[in-house]
């Protein structure tokens, strides 16, 4: 049509498909978005969430311009301000807080909003402007920390499998993950296995809409995944079908973890996970004598006190069986492993070494903080242990600025609001981590109002505060051009006037793609099995169970509308959602009399949050959901699941323990 353009991009949102996206405008407005059908793993489909993106961005409650707080914190009053007014402001208060407490004092806290390696959480975005004022380093750990520690200890990378190659698969464990739910494009590559005789098992404590499509559901305690896998492996072993030669040639330790899978007998593991014996043999025997075996195992399953150990006992299981000499054969957890960029945050320009602060630790590390930077994030809505976040962000000596789209919990307490562009307005480049592709987002319209991006956020501040480090102002391209400029083999053939022309590319890794089929990138060339007594880390809700006065063990699972938070504000998946819920097995229900429709308090001694229950069996008993996103203020009572979850960590990475916590289900009060 006359003045139609279409303009690839690339969907920015924490999730492992990173859509290759086409957004169509007219007479400069972006009228249509839909998946591109030239993209081999998104093949021309969008997910439930981002379909409305489109719509997300001409929202009516839209942050457009400069704010400054005008009422008391956590009221969400504010008045309008120009960007200079709010330049000088942030300028002077951050002057002040360097001059007096040290750059240290500051805390960026990004999150993973966008997934951009230019103004997402992934790359350079800011980092350097920190730099140079000497703040304090900030973890992202709050999503794969535990997981992809385990798995560096297994591996040397927490790069895995292809997910495309799951479509040469004969065994496909979906294990701790809702496929259908978060990252539904891998359910294309399992159909086309599942055509040529492929046998899916779905693993998790909730019977979940993939589980629902599964050949097998097994209903696994929270918590007891490397049991299982140990269990698994018990019966490889009865049935003599590891592969010595891949033991042999390709791992280390193999004699001492062997001793540790024979203390794991199937009648063991059955009172471990509460999976029947029958059913945990079943499965053993299906691992023991197909090839190639694939297990798709993501964030969720690592979001307990033994999630490190849970994913570095599952990556064993290929080295065992020698599946990662197949392809079609492994773990695919995250590729983000293989993925090479050359991502200079300039820590030269730090006069000095600087303190890290864990995101998952902002209720307690925010103690000896007097600036908090937040973007890409919104911490009351997200983190854990909020009740204690949110007596912090009361702080009159906190200055908070927040970089964002909406007006979240969080930009509540802000002293200063800054518009940020969404991904339709602004350049990035991203790679999935659950394939293997780069993407390029070219802009297809003009930012609304006042917002501006990251990057140019960065940039014009630096301006305002008189520094002249020269890489302070380089632009998208120029950053661009830096992050491809690793040399790395797999970048080979990769420029950006290629990806700018064709919106994606391939890495350069052989299809099909067996990454460990000769070795591993370790110090050893080797698999390190785990050792002795680090095989399986029982759950602090395992351990504690029958002492605690807290009986039910609660997870906080992805829910289909909603990425994280974001979308926790659009009318229409609000209502698909249909309000906090909280899923509870009907014996637990019975013996608290409960009924469907019922509001609750689910509660600890760490707060409490209201939903109303939804009687189910697709929750095992001692087991109660509630799916994670639901903004605070939006929700009954002014509080989410977060309120009930504990700020502690996992044994590696100080990953989170979303899924770790012991809570009681009571009637609300009153009528």
């Amino acid at each position: 049509m006359p003045g139609e353009l279409r303009v690839l991009g690339a969907c920015p949102l924490d999730c492992p498909d990173t859509c290759s996206w086409v957004v169509t405008v007219e007479d400069g407005k972006a009228v249509k978005m839909r998946g591109n059908p030239d993209h081999p793993y998104t093949r021309g489909a969008l997910c439930v969430k981002v379909n409305r993106f489109l719509e997300h961005t001409e929202a009516a409650d839209r942050i457009l311009y400069p704010l400054r707080r005008t009422g008391p914190k956590g009221s969400g009053q504010f008045e309008r301000i120009t960007w200079d007014e709010a330049l000088d402001e942030i300028s002077a208060r951050l002057r002040g807080i360097v001059d007096e407490h040290g750059g240290e004092a500051i805390w960026p806290y990004n999150g993973t909003g966008s997934l951009g390696y230019l103004q997402g959480c992934e790359g350079v975005a800011g980092r350097r402007f920190w730099n140079v004022l000497g703040a304090s380093k900030h973890w992202l750990n709050i999503c794969s920390a535990a997981g992809s520690s385990g798995l560096t200890l297994a591996n040397g990378t927490a790069g895995g499998m292809d997910p495309e190659n799951f479509a040469l698969s004969r065994l496909i464990l979906l294990w701790g993950t809702n496929t259908l739910t978060s990252g539904h494009h891998l359910w294309k590559f399992i159909q086309d296995a599942r055509a040529n005789g492929a046998y899916v098992v779905a693993i998790d404590p909730i019977r979940t809409r993939t589980a629902d499509q599964a050949d097998e559901h097994l209903a696994i305690r929270p918590g007891t995944d490397a049991a299982l896998a140990l269990g698994l492996l018990n019966v490889v072993l009865a049935e003599n079908a590891q592969d010595e030669e891949f033991l042999a040639e390709h791992t280390q330790g193999w004699e001492r973890f062997r001793e540790e899978i024979l203390r794991y007998p199937v009648e063991r593991v059955a009172e471990i996970t509460g999976i029947p014996a029958e059913d945990v043999h079943r499965l053993g025997m299906r691992l023991a004598h197909t090839r190639p075996t694939a297990i798709r195992a993501t964030m969720g399953i690592q979001r307990h006190e033994g999630g490190g150990a849970a994913m570095r006992t599952i990556a064993a299981i290929p080295g065992v069986t020698g599946d990662w000499r197949h392809p079609g054969g492994g773990v695919a957890y995250s590729t983000s492993g293989h993925v090479h960029f050359d991502i200079d945050t300039r820590d030269d320009l730090l006069e000095r070494p600087v303190r890290t602060l864990a995101m998952t630790r902002l209720a307690s590390e925010l103690d000896s903080v007097k600036c908090l930077w937040v973007y890409g994030a919104n911490p009351l809505g997200s983190t854990s242990d909020t009740n204690r976040i949110r007596r912090q962000l009361e702080r009159e000596d906190l200055f908070t600025v927040v970089m964002e789209h909406f007006p979240t919990d969080t930009v509540d307490y802000a002293d200063i609001v800054l518009p940020a562009t969404m991904q339709t307005e602004h350049l990035d480049l991203h790679a999935g981590y659950g394939h293997l592709y780069l993407l390029w987002n070219e802009p297809a319209v003009a930012p609304p109002g006042e917002c501006l991006s990251t990057t140019e956020t960065f940039r014009r501040l630096a301006a305002h505060m008189g520094m002249t480090e020269p890489s302070l102002f380089d632009s998208d391209l120029e950053l661009a051009e830096q992050l491809l400029g690793s040399g790395h083999p797999s970048l080979e053939g990769v420029t950006l006037d290629r990806l700018r022309k064709e919106g994606w590319v391939r890495m350069n890794y052989p299809k099909p793609f067996a990454p460990f089929a000769e070795g591993f990138p370790t110090a050893s060339g080797r698999l390190r099995f785990p050792p002795p007594g680090k095989a399986y880390v029982p759950s602090m809700s395992a351990r504690t169970a029958g002492s605690s006065p807290y009986r039910l063990t609660l997870i906080s699972p992805a829910a289909h509308t909603f990425l994280n938070t974001i979308f926790g504000n659009n009318p229409e998946l609000r209502r698909r959602a249909k309000g906090p819920v909280v899923l509870v097995n009907p014996a637990d229900a019975e013996e608290r009399g409960l009924v469907s429709g019922q509001r609750v308090r689910v509660h600890n001694g760490g707060g409490e949050f209201l939903a109303d229950v939804e009687v189910s069996d697709r929750v095992a008993r001692g087991v109660v959901a509630s799916p994670k996103g639901h903004w605070p203020k939006h929700s009954p009572g002014g509080s989410n699941v977060n309120a009930v979850v504990e700020e502690r960590d996992a044994d590696l990475g100080k990953g989170p323990v979303y899924h770790d916590n012991l809570v009681e289900v009571s009637p609300c009060a009153g009528p």
